[in-house]
């Protein structure tokens, strides 16, 4: 093995760690920049194989700890994002995960959704009530929703309760959609309530052709 060269004073030991983290740092910017680009059309296969096999999950990469388990859309903000099976920080770092406290996309009850505020759902900040929202689940099923609830809630004096009781579609997300800060206390969430008339769904179809 052929030897490092000599070290003459800490100079040279100053100007090589320099070098080094330099170089460290380099290839991380570019591993990171490459899972940017790669891991979403990973999940984007991952949920048509989904679909294809009618329920069946269907891991991105082998030694994924999530897999997508639905698809959001929300046309007037321009979101079309597969939804991902949990909302630990390692699964919204990829997309919006769905808590598995709630109901899945394609079933009845209260289905709650988290993404971060700077990058997925980033767009929540120009939502606005009677917007449609459009969930489809690993069956193919799809549910329409209409918003008709926005707030900002407080997590140091109330929690965000799940209650599968209760019917619809939550998309949680920090807030201020600007803020420097990471990990405030502030959540912005988004309430929708199904479309089960017929009447609706037929004017729904009619202004968004999903």
């Amino acid at each position: 093995m052929p030897s490092l060269p000599k070290v003459e004073n800490w100079r040279d030991v100053l100007a090589l760690c320099l070098v080094l983290l330099g170089l460290q740092q380099v290839g991380s910017a570019g591993l990171i920049e490459a899972k940017a680009r790669i891991a979403p059309l990973l999940i984007d296969r991952a949920w048509d194989r989904s679909l294809e096999s009618q329920q069946r999950a269907v891991k991105p990469w082998p030694w994924a700890d999530t897999w997508p388990v639905g698809k959001l859309h929300a046309p007037s903000v321009g979101i079309e994002l597969p939804v991902l099976y949990g909302d630990s920080g390692n699964v919204l770092a990829f997309g919006p995960g769905y808590s598995p406290r709630s109901s899945p996309p394609d079933q009845r009850g209260l289905t709650v959704i988290s993404g971060h505020r700077d990058t997925h759902f980033a767009p929540l900040a120009d939502i606005h009530l009677d917007e449609v929202l459009q969930l489809e689940g690993m069956t193919g099923a799809l549910r329409l929703f209409r918003v008709n609830d926005i707030r900002v809630v407080d997590t140091r004096k109330e929690q965000i309760q799940i209650d599968n009781a209760d019917t619809g579609l939550m998309l949680v997300t920090c807030y201020p959609f600007d803020a420097l800060s990471v990990n405030g206390p502030l959540r912005y969430v988004v309430h929708a309530e199904p479309l089960v008339n017929e009447s609706a769904l037929s004017q729904v179809r009619e202004s968004y052709p999903f």
